[in-house]
């Protein structure tokens, strides 16, 4: 695809969101706008818990298979000796 599609393409999604935007925000005091920053902010405190807990998993499961892999090493340095 060509780079000025891709502009083109990414301003029209920046445009939608906007409009989205507005519409939840300008319009919500009069109680017909579709509240999406209270829709993004709900979606936000369901998915941050999770992916913290994946994130700590992923990361203690890595930091577990270096401890392992330095203790395999030094034994091996042992075996040689």
């Amino acid at each position: 695809m060509n780079a000025a599609v891709k502009v083109i393409v990414g301003l029209i999604v920046l445009v939608a969101g906007l409009g989205l935007l507005a519409n939840g925000v300008l319009f919500e005091v009069s109680g017909i706008g579709t509240f999406w920053l209270q829709n993004f902010i709900i979606t936000l405190t369901g998915i941050i818990p999770p992916f913290l807990i994946m994130i700590g998993l992923f990361i203690v499961w890595l930091e577990l298979d270096e401890i392992k892999a330095e203790k395999e090493l030094k034994a091996e340095e042992k075996k040689k000796k």
